[in-house]
């Protein structure tokens, strides 16, 4: 194979005069003289001029939307407008034909949801080009990130007994016959036949094996999948999603603040510097999409307003309870403008309400923190006045909340109070108590759903096109 230069290094350059050999798929061809090749490097393709006087009828018939090629050539300055440069070719060879009666994605517009259906060649498009692109700078991001700080990056386990968060929402792990279920003498499935013996789930939260690992390495993150057996169909749920989560040992809740605070605005800036272009082009089309909505329904920000939004503002620290004063005050509140109307104390806080804090009331993206304990988990630090725990929620515009985290609770007394409290066996979990029996020490972490966090970057409206292969309610294709 021989070697070929990358679209994007050659529009990059500018530079002309030289022999290229570039390599990609077909976008357009017109008047059986140039191709617009894309290669997946950038969103932008490069024209290929053929010299169609001496080029064969038969490969030129075969010069159509979706096929792949290899030209070979001299990079020229262009003479058509919107490109510096062009390959003039010297060589041509089909690689792999595309049947245009037969390709789906021909040059025109088609709707996220025709989209979503052949997800398996949507990458090939302008928008999952940009969109994939980003996830990759964020995912590399995130990486760079906590190695720069020290952080041991850890592989916490996908099949567990544990149910990290409570929630109960769980996909079962199980190698027994459907059809011939074990049963004990009472009657139930027996367990102890199964693989492991026991009964075992997918992950929901890598948080609490993170935390054994922070109490020996100090700073430690996963960034793996975790999966929720949630029948939801929205445009926010999926049933697997990627997580990042940090844990760090002597951290209280404002280290905790401090280091997502610097997590965020390290990967927007990432992503800021490094995929200007995909930005510039989602910011775009963001913007045709807006046009089509009523004037109240459109956002004040465009996607990079949006974004500089986050990065060029430090983030208001407020208390559950003062942003429930200020929420209950509010015009919008009186006046019955929220879904939600917010009445009392120990409300859990809905996206609008979320929102309203951010883009309405401070203009600044907002850290919440000391929610009541009653709607926060069991691990959470309480505080000293019996009613609430050190939680933090990062909220973001146009999408809520962003990160949610705590300082953990390190007392052993308090935490098994709190676990009986909430009916979690403590036997079960006596692997995770036993860092506070040995070495306990204050120590706190996050979690950043990756997938949200792409949404945001993106721009895109819908989680199923954030990710390459979505996961949802009776949809696992490919």
């Amino acid at each position: 194979m021989s070697k070929r230069t990358k679209i994007s290094e050659i529009l990059r350059n500018e530079a002309t005069g030289y022999e290229v050999t570039v390599k990609g798929w077909v976008r357009t061809f017109r008047n059986n003289q140039f191709i617009a090749l894309n290669d997946g490097s950038t969103n932008n393709n490069i024209q290929i001029v053929v010299d169609f006087e001496n080029t064969p009828e038969a490969t030129l018939k075969r010069i159509t939307t979706g096929a792949a090629i290899g030209i070979s050539g001299t990079v020229i300055a262009s003479q058509g407008k919107g490109q510096k440069v062009e390959v003039k070719a010297k060589t041509l060879e089909i690689i792999g034909d595309s049947d245009p009666e037969k390709y789906p994605l021909q040059p025109k517009k088609h709707s996220l949801e025709f989209l979503r259906e052949i997800a398996h060649l949507r990458f090939r498009t302008n928008t999952f080009g940009a969109v994939f692109r980003i996830r990759h700078s964020l995912a590399f991001a995130i990486h760079q990130f906590f190695n720069d700080r020290g952080f041991v990056y850890l592989h916490t386990p996908i099949i567990t007994a544990s149910d990290a968060e409570g929630a109960g929402e769980m996909f079962r792990v199980t190698t027994l016959d459907l059809n011939n279920i074990p049963r004990t003498e009472t009657g139930e499935i027996d367990v102890k036949q199964d693989f492991f013996g026991k009964t075992t789930n997918l992950t929901v939260s890598g948080q609490l094996e993170g935390e054994l690992a922070a109490m020996a390495f100090g700073e430690v993150y996963t960034f793996g999948p975790t999966f929720r057996a949630e029948n939801s169909n929205t445009t926010r749920h999926l049933a697997e999603f990627w997580m990042i989560e940090p844990e760090m040992a002597f951290y209280d809740l404002d280290d905790n603040m401090d280091l997502a605070e610097a997590l965020m605005k390290y990967v927007i800036g990432y992503t800021l510097t490094h995929n200007k272009e995909d930005i510039d082009f989602l910011t775009q089309r963001l913007l045709e999409e807006e046009k089509l909505k009523p004037q109240t329904e459109r956002s004040e920000m465009n996607l990079l307003e949006k974004l500089q939004f986050c990065l060029g503002n430090n983030f208001e620290r407020v208390t559950y309870t003062q942003a429930i004063d200020i929420l209950r005050e509010s015009n919008h509140n009186k006046k019955k403008k929220f879904q939600y109307l917010i009445d009392k104390w120990g409300a859990d806080l809905q996206s609008e309400h979320e929102r309203y804090l951010v883009e309405k009331h401070f203009k600044k993206p907002v850290i919440l923190s000391d929610y009541p304990k009653e709607i926060k988990a069991f691990y959470m630090r309480q505080n000293d006045d019996g009613t609430t725990v050190r939680a933090m929620d990062i909220l973001f515009p146009g999408i809520g909340e962003m990160v949610g985290g705590s300082q953990r609770e390190e007392r052993l007394d308090k935490l098994e109070t709190r676990m009986k409290e909430m009916h979690i066996p403590t036997e079960e979990l006596s692997w995770y108590l036993d860092t506070r029996r040995f070495g306990t020490c204050p120590h706190a972490g996050f979690g950043l759903g990756f997938e949200r966090l792409v949404l945001f970057v993106t721009g895109m409206t819908n989680i199923r096109d954030v990710i390459p292969f979505p996961r949802t309610p009776k949809n696992a294709e490919f």
